[in-house]
């Protein structure tokens, strides 16, 4: 049986099973809404924990996992009979399918009982030990020092204002012609600042050359935003934080820097630029698929269950 837990009881269930990543908490699930709107929820059964964003749409619902990584996450109890129970669930609640971005680091695709979908891989930083700069790919470490050479002022800062930073993003995106789904609201801005969020900048002089905010809760660290200026671009300040995140990290306890993947789980430039950084740290990236419905999901999509690839679910997939 999957129990609805209530906001106020969700992240401390979380702590009693041990399962404390930012990207379960209920504030980032919240955040998250404020990018693919919906209601936060929170499903529990016998172990298995699920926050995931339900949606309504033309009198249905469906459940979407939020932006980043997530999914159904065994703590300690049966994740099969939690996918049982979740069948039973979307059923009752009328959903009519499920879409999941599986966590790598929990590597919860393994013991998915939906269809899933190997995408590519994301890259996570060992960041222990004291040759993290010798396993960085030459090119990262002759980056890495021509950015110290030109005396960059680095701060690593916890619980940080994000207006600069926010500022410098949305020049970087503009500069790279993003979508509109990476230029996020004030809102969503606001929410950040009540996640454990580190901010590591480089300077020169007072302008801000480049930054990568992170999401910080041990063991792991994860790369959330990072934005650079053309004079940063310049100077390798962009290497230079990361490599300073990785560090400071790694004096601070934490097992791993998570850089996630290419964009849509693509071994593209961007997932090669973070595979540089440990070329021995790849972990596998998977999205799952879900129709409860048939009927449903073929009245509202045109297609049937057999023909639904492509685009999930189809009939989401609208002129922007």
């Amino acid at each position: 049986m999957i129990e609805e837990v209530a906001a106020g009881e969700w992240d401390e269930l979380l702590a009693r099973l041990g399962l404390e990543d930012v990207y379960l908490r209920r504030k980032y699930v919240e955040s998250a809404c404020a990018i693919e709107p919906g209601a936060p929820t929170f499903l529990y059964s016998n172990g298995t924990v699920f926050p995931c964003i339900v949606r309504e749409f033309e009198g249905r619902a469906d459940v979407t996992t939020p932006y980043g990584y997530g999914g159904p996450v065994n703590g300690d109890g049966d994740a099969p009979a939690f996918y049982s129970a979740y069948e039973t669930w979307c059923r009752d609640r009328g959903v009519v399918s499920t879409f999941v971005r599986f966590h790598p680091l929990y590597e919860n695709h393994r013991y998915a009982a939906i269809g899933v979908e190997r995408l590519g891989s994301t890259v996570a930083w060992r960041v222990e030990g004291a040759d993290l700069f010798e396993r960085m790919h030459p090119h990262h470490r002759r980056v890495v020092r021509k950015a110290q050479r030109a005396e960059l002022v680095v701060a690593v800062e916890e619980a940080p204002a994000l207006d600069d930073f926010a500022a410098l993003y949305e020049r970087t995106m503009a500069r790279l012609d993003a979508s509109a789904f990476y230029l996020f609201t004030p809102e969503y801005w606001a929410s950040l600042r009540e996640l454990p969020c580190v901010l590591v900048t480089a300077r020169t002089g007072k302008e801000l050359s480049a930054a990568v905010l992170c999401f910080a809760a041990k063991p792991w660290l994860h790369y959330h935003l990072g934005a650079s200026s053309d004079e940063g671009r310049r100077l390798g300040a962009s290497n230079l934080v990361l490599y300073e995140a990785a560090r400071w990290a790694g004096e601070a306890g934490y097992e791993l820097f998570h850089l996630g993947g290419g964009v849509g789980g693509r071994a593209d430039s961007l997932y090669e630029f973070k595979r540089r950084f440990d070329p021995d740290a790849e972990r596998e990236f998977a999205i799952g698929k879900a129709i409860h419905d048939e009927a449903a999901y073929g009245e509202l999509s045109g297609v049937t269950g057999a023909e639904a690839g492509g685009f999930f679910p189809a009939y989401r997939n609208t002129p922007s």
